[in-house]
């Protein structure tokens, strides 16, 4: 039964993520097919985020009323409903309404999905988070990969993403059946609808604020940084993303054995060190084989950390879904200006000094790593203060 709620929460994984990337590879056809000026598109782009943290908000309660099994097969279904909306628009306030449920769906989605998959570790009694993200990200690359094919032969968006939220929608309630059952004890108090988190899911944050900083800041400008800075093709560019984001998936998938033989702290301690050293090698570095390199181990040194920072505040937390719902908003922060940030450094200065920067965050993460260390559970009452 254990392995059943395995496999029913790693398949909710790999179609949040295959959702993800399915709606990335067509928003060049929302933008033509509005007419929208890329600075309106990336106004638009931001309701998602506001959308998310929204979400946040809501799930907690969605979770402590109806359970955690239902609400992530409900959520999960929204979501991918949800997919069919932005290319549905037909104007610019009918995509940010779009745009802003989808992003409530994705954000309260992401914290059940991210609080069950704590209760199957628990029950499991091994590392599991890492591999579950590596999910996301096998499933992310399928969307994307569904999508590029479907703008390849130039295949109307609305046909497209209906047809791949109708799948998703069937795929992920079929393969969610299995989830475990989780409700709160009869008569325990309702989730705050906010509460500032203690010092210590703060300091768990931390460590996910650094990782995700410098996750994404990769990401984003893997390409654009080895072709601004080492002359490299766009070709080459392209490649840099794409061996970034295999190493990732290749680490996350193996991550858990790695955290059952080091444990958390040790773990993210290896992971600075290679991602530091990856940094180091960009700044220092002027040619596209070092800038891969660079990127590549990067890619290797931050893949497993967020994982395990969901995990640490899941167990830490008075509850799994409001340990893991305090470290997401602080990740969705850093996930919202981590791209801007660095693109607006590398304006001022250069590519060379924003990842400096970076490189700075990866050394940080294991620095604070031992806030990641096995605790016991904290009392309800001094884990969280309410705010009025």
């Amino acid at each position: 039964m254990r392995d059943a709620h395995h496999r029913a929460i790693a398949a909710v994984f790999a179609v949040h993520g295959a959702v993800g990337g399915s709606l990335a590879t067509r928003m060049p056809w929302v933008q033509d097919h509005l007419g929208l000026d890329p600075r309106v598109l990336g106004l638009a782009l931001l309701c998602p985020s506001a959308g998310a943290f929204a979400g946040i908000l809501a799930s907690g309660r969605l979770a402590h009323r109806y359970g955690g099994r239902a609400v992530t097969r409900l959520l999960l279904a929204s979501w991918c409903a949800a997919l069919a909306l932005p290319a549905l628009a037909p104007g610019l306030p009918w995509l940010c309404v779009g745009l802003l449920l989808f992003g409530a769906a994705a954000g309260a989605t992401d914290i059940v999905m991210n609080a069950q998959g704590v209760v199957v570790e628990r029950r499991l009694g091994r590392s599991i988070m890492s591999s579950l993200h590596g999910m996301w990200s096998v499933g992310n690359l399928a969307g994307a990969g569904i999508g590029a094919l479907a703008a390849q032969v130039e295949l109307d968006a609305r046909i497209h993403l209906a047809g791949m939220a109708m799948v998703l929608l069937v795929v992920g309630g079929l393969l969610s059946r299995g989830l475990p059952e989780s409700r709160s004890e009869p008569g325990s108090a309702k989730p705050r609808r906010f509460a500032v988190p203690s010092r210590a899911i703060l300091a768990i944050g931390l460590v996910g604020l650094c990782a995700t900083f410098s996750e994404l800041s990769g990401a984003q400008w893997a390409a654009v940084y080895t072709v601004r800075v080492t002359g490299a093709s766009e070709g080459v560019g392209a490649a840099t993303y794409a061996i970034f984001a295999a190493f990732m998936v290749v680490t996350r998938l193996s991550g858990d054995l790695i955290v059952r033989r080091l444990g958390p702290v040790v773990t993210v301690r290896a992971g600075s060190v290679l991602a530091t050293l990856g940094g180091v090698v960009l700044v220092a570095g002027r040619t596209p084989g070092l800038s891969i390199a660079g990127f590549a181990l990067l890619g290797v040194g931050v893949a497993v950390i967020v994982p395990l920072v969901f995990a640490a505040a899941g167990h830490a937390g008075r509850t799994p879904g409001e340990g893991v719902a305090g470290v997401a908003t602080i990740t969705y922060l850093a996930g919202l200006v981590a791209p801007a940030v660095t693109g607006w450094v590398a304006g001022v200065t250069s590519f060379p000094v924003a990842f400096g920067l970076i490189t700075c965050a990866t050394l940080a993460m294991g620095c604070i790593a031992g806030v990641l260390r096995p605790r016991p559970a904290p009392s309800p009452d001094r884990e969280y203060e309410v705010v009025a």
